[in-house]
């Protein structure tokens, strides 16, 4: 299987002129053994030196793995469940391939729940195709297995073969829950596919007798609004039995921006920035749609009012993993040793993708200093190309959804520098080649 390196995770964490993260890793990759890793993390948290601790407690985590490795520490399920967990937290497909091999070759048992992680683990990766090969190799195979491997095609815009695959559980008499029915109208909703999504809306309600719930009424607004049919989403708002919530008239206000209607859009979305004022997200999305109308004065008031009510916009981080490490990077960031490096070729990987004809789009940026063209995925991206050979495939996670920028600036990437790349965002996965992705723009 081969040896592991020690995990030296080097992150541009946000930028605070009180916060220097390279101790903490240093101190991180000097631990010794899995209690001195479990002291770090206690202590981490006690003394509140890390901005954010989520992001901390999984680099711990994900090294407790790699320690784990080095010192021969034998699994039983539930850890191996747990390793894969975080694996799949931070996009960690060579690490969660380790695991499953060691799964394999020591015969622990491979019962519902681990299967289901492990599943989970390649679907949020990026390797859609071995999670596939886990489950149908699964002897007994539970509604878990189902859903995850339901929902894991749908993320990655495959909506046929997610409709193919509940068709065949439902001849395998396995009967749907809520979640299948989420995950079949997310499939539809990816993938524009709006009469099957209608059909399979009224099939589990008529025939499974499964009430709708507040995010099967978002996935309908979401599939209308996605293909364009704002008043049919408006009227499934509307017609809602509850209250819609912010991801209902968020998912409302983000068709309103594709498809420029920005009358209903700014109503909408002032009513959403009104039930979470503290959700930066909600204050770009209104902002992002005036953009896009070329309304600066509409960007100017939502800039004023996040500047008012002291909300700052949450700051995109993206993780790359190069040889079982895993580099975590933030928009704009400058603390990298090899930061140098990374910002020359990415102003290369720029210059390139400009021959080509990419230009800047116009989205609601904070931070001055924190333009689009410096976002956490490009960055992500040119250390990828810095590092690894030609005809790598690159795979990135983000926390937030990619930007229409970024989006074509990685279609114009992978035809310039002949590179596969696999983003997985807040939404979905995106996998571009040869100037084109997987979600044909409809994301």
């Amino acid at each position: 299987m081969g040896s592991l390196l020690p995990l030296h995770p080097i992150p541009f964490l946000p930028n605070s002129p009180k916060f220097n993260p390279s101790p903490i890793f240093q101190a991180l990759n000097s631990c010794s053994s899995m209690s001195e890793l479990k002291q770090f993390h206690s202590q981490i948290i006690r003394l509140g030196l890390s901005t954010d601790n989520n992001a901390i407690g999984r680099l711990i985590k994900f090294c407790a793995v790699s320690k784990m490795r080095l010192e021969k520490v034998v699994l039983e399920k539930f850890v191996a469940a747990s390793m894969l967990s975080a694996c799949t937290g931070l996009g960690a497909l060579e690490q969660g391939k380790w695991i499953h091999r060691y799964i394999e070759k020591n015969g622990i048992e491979f019962d519902s729940k681990l299967a289901t992680t492990l599943i989970d683990m390649y679907c949020k990766c990026g390797c859609l195709d071995c999670a596939y090969g886990v489950f149908v190799h699964l002897p007994e195979k539970g509604i878990s297995s189902w859903n995850c491997m339901i929902g894991g095609m749908a993320m990655h815009g495959k909506g046929e073969a997610a409709i193919e695959l509940f068709k065949e559980m439902e001849t395998k008499m396995v009967k749907p829950d809520n979640i299948t029915f989420l995950n079949v109208l997310s499939a539809c909703a990816h993938s524009g596919l709006v009469e099957k999504g209608q059909h399979y809306f009224n099939r589990f309600t008529q025939v499974y007798g499964i009430e709708p719930r507040t995010e099967h009424y978002g996935c309908m607004v979401d599939l209308y609004g996605r293909a364009g049919l704002l008043e049919e989403a408006m009227k499934v708002i509307d017609e809602m039995p509850m209250s819609p919530d912010v991801g209902v008239l968020g998912a409302f206000v983000g068709a309103c921006k594709i498809h420029g209607n920005i009358e209903l859009g700014e109503e909408v979305g002032k009513r959403v920035i009104e039930l979470e004022p503290t959700n930066s997200g909600r204050y770009v999305l209104l902002g992002n749609l005036y953009a896009e109308a070329g309304r600066w004065e509409g960007v100017a008031e939502v800039r004023k009012l996040m500047n008012d009510r002291e909300v700052k916009k949450a700051a995109g981080v993206s993780m790359i993993e190069l040889e079982g490490v895993v580099y975590e990077f933030i928009a704009g960031g400058r603390n990298h040793p090899e930061a140098k490096e990374i910002y020359d070729k990415l102003n290369e990987m720029l210059e390139c993708i400009k021959n080509e004809g990419y230009i800047a789009e116009n989205e609601i940026e904070e931070e001055k200093d924190n333009p689009v063209y410096y976002h956490s995925e490009k960055l992500a991206i040119a250390f990828g190309l810095l590092k690894t050979k030609a005809g790598k495939i690159l795979r990135i996670t983000k926390n937030l959804r990619v930007c229409k920028d970024c989006h074509q600036a990685l279609k114009l990437v992978s035809k310039v520098f002949q590179r596969q790349i696999i983003v997985r965002d807040r939404n979905r996965f995106h996998h571009f080649g040869s100037g084109e992705c997987s979600c044909n723009d409809y994301w």
